[in-house]
């Protein structure tokens, strides 16, 4: 599928971690030298997002929208746009972006030069769906923990910190250790979880590889429950992490799931962003929208 004749929106957050005035200049320059002249939207919070997408639905032609910023971007555009309606393409500027790690992308060059080749796939995403809201997430959903460290991380924080701060709320949390747990249940079986991470992609927390079989092209999702609650089992958890070595961790249970239930009041991240607390059901939503790879 190629993109030429596309009507291109380019999405640019001056939020994002690895924004500037002159990262932007290029990215503009560089789409627009391979055929590309985009309108742009320049987004600072969700709510930005989202009425930017409702410009772009109003277009019943075939689009591109390239988003230059970072996985939690890319989320809320996610969640403005409606199934198969755009061809998607990430430039990574933001604090971690773990997307463009799982689709190869190196750099903001690399993600020019992928555009201008027009290869795409098929995007696979996630749907969170909470007592009041549904939204949808491309990475992971974190329950437990996991919801409660993003939860806590303040934008400030995450601006001038980057990484540091979750390693942060991750310490604060470890000094006010919450040790109850919350059930998990799939089609057939019930699992007693005290994090829950329901993986759309391989990566986790930038590059370490939590779930090596998942990925934002296929059709299910892989729910990775953390049993253990006690500190030392997020201590062992992280050093193998570390050395790549997840896959062996005997605290976590691997499931692959279309769809899983989450019991109790717990809180929820998704994509890096905290969006509320459980009960909740999460559940896969194949062929979202094609995405250059």
């Amino acid at each position: 599928m190629t993109t030429e004749g596309m009507k291109t929106y380019l999405f640019i957050n001056p939020g994002s971690g690895r924004h500037s005035a002159h990262n932007s200049r290029s990215v503009l320059d560089r789409l627009n030298a391979i055929g590309h002249s985009p309108e742009v939207f320049t987004v600072r919070t969700p709510a930005d997002v989202l009425a930017c997408c409702a410009r772009v639905r109003q277009s019943n032609a075939p689009c591109l929208v390239v988003v230059a910023a970072g996985d939690g971007t890319f989320n809320a555009v996610v969640n403005g746009l409606q199934p198969g309606m755009a061809t998607l393409a990430v430039l990574p500027l933001g604090t971690s972006n773990v997307l463009a790690a799982e689709l190869g992308i190196t750099s903001v060059e690399d993600g020019i030069t992928r555009i201008a080749a027009g290869k795409t796939k098929p995007l696979s995403v996630g749907l969170l769906e909470l007592e009041d809201t549904t939204r949808r997430f491309v990475l992971m959903a974190g329950i437990g923990l996991d919801g409660a460290v993003v939860r806590d991380v303040r934008p400030i924080g995450k601006r001038f910190l980057k990484q540091g701060a979750y390693a942060l709320s991750a310490l604060g949390r470890a000094l006010s250790w919450d040790a109850a747990t919350f059930e998990a249940i799939t089609s057939d079986r019930a699992v007693s979880c005290h994090t829950l991470i329901v993986c759309n992609a391989s990566r986790y927390g930038g590059n370490f590889i939590l779930s090596p079989g998942s990925s934002p092209f296929s059709d299910g999702l892989t729910a990775i429950c953390i049993t253990g609650n006690q500190r030392r089992t997020y201590l062992r958890l992280a050093h193998d992490l570390f050395r790549g070595k997840a896959g062996e961790n005997r605290d976590l249970i691997r499931l692959p799931v279309t769809t899983i239930r989450i019991k109790g009041k717990k809180p929820i991240q998704i994509d890096g962003d905290f969006i509320g607390y459980g009960p909740a059901q999460l559940s896969a939503l194949p062929d979202f929208a094609r995405i250059i790879v």
